[in-house]
């Protein structure tokens, strides 16, 4: 299958790298991702500069745009004549849960892909402190799984699937869950300080104080040890009636945690 990575951290970061060796040898992936790290820059695009792509290595390449600029570049340019099949954007280093989706440039990646009708699912890491561990390989493990189970044929059109992994060993992960979007809460705090010349500015210092109770939600399954799969419809009169996808996730958690 033909697999176009896209990610908002770079590159060169290790998650998109993890995931590329993880897929590499069971698809035929490509690597199409910012020369910088776009984190939190949502769906933006650049439409009043031109845009660089650089062949980095064999099948990797970096461009000089943001997140939906890649998957643009890989649709429109580099995989022009062998349109993807499915297109993965991730491994992002962070949760992607509740509304923080609409902040994402990895989730807007997939939803580029999304918008071009290419089955789209973007994947992160949750992790509690950029101190511990990062186990990217579970979550590479995780989608290498998904896709083997053809998940992506499972995603209706003009949806796309969310998906986040606890950062923990994989013996310890209790399986996939399918969950809803949930919401995650941050304080409002804006941080005054003064630079050399006695001129204000000012740092966004929002600090994330826990998520809305809800049992079906993203936040709860990742919490409690379950890779989420959230399913987010992008106009109104999409299909949602995930039994489909519900019976992949059944089939998933039968072949590789019972």
């Amino acid at each position: 299958m033909k697999v176009l990575l896209a990610n908002d951290d770079g590159v060169f970061a290790p998650g998109i790298r993890g995931l590329f060796k993880e897929l590499s040898p069971h698809h035929d992936t490509t690597i199409i991702a910012p020369l910088e790290e776009r984190s939190t820059t949502g769906h933006s695009l650049s439409l009043d500069k031109p845009l660089r792509i650089e062949r980095l290595e064999e099948n990797i390449y970096g461009c000089t745009g943001f997140p939906s600029d890649c998957v643009l570049m890989g649709l429109g340019h580099v995989l022009k004549n062998s349109r993807p099949e499915v297109i993965v954007s991730g491994i992002n280093r962070g949760a992607n849960l509740g509304q923080d989706l609409y902040y994402s440039g990895t989730i807007a990646a997939a939803r580029e892909g999304t918008f071009h009708h290419v089955p789209s699912i973007a994947v992160s890491l949750v992790f509690n402190s950029v101190t511990e561990e990062h186990l990217y390989s579970v979550a590479a493990t995780a989608i290498k799984w998904c896709l083997g189970a053809d998940i992506h044929r499972t995603i209706h059109p003009m949806t796309l699937l969310n998906i986040n992994v606890p950062n923990i060993p994989l013996n310890e992960i209790k399986g996939f869950k399918l969950t809803e979007i949930g919401f995650r809460r941050y304080s409002e705090e804006i941080h005054a300080r003064l630079d050399a010349r006695e001129r204000e500015y000012y740092w966004i210092a929002g600090i994330y104080e826990g998520y809305e109770s809800n049992p079906e939600s993203d936040c709860e399954a990742v919490k409690n040890g379950w890779i989420a799969i959230t399913p987010q419809a992008l106009i109104d009169r999409c299909n949602k009636d995930y039994s489909e996808l519900a019976n992949c996730i059944e089939r998933l958690n039968a072949k590789y945690f019972t």
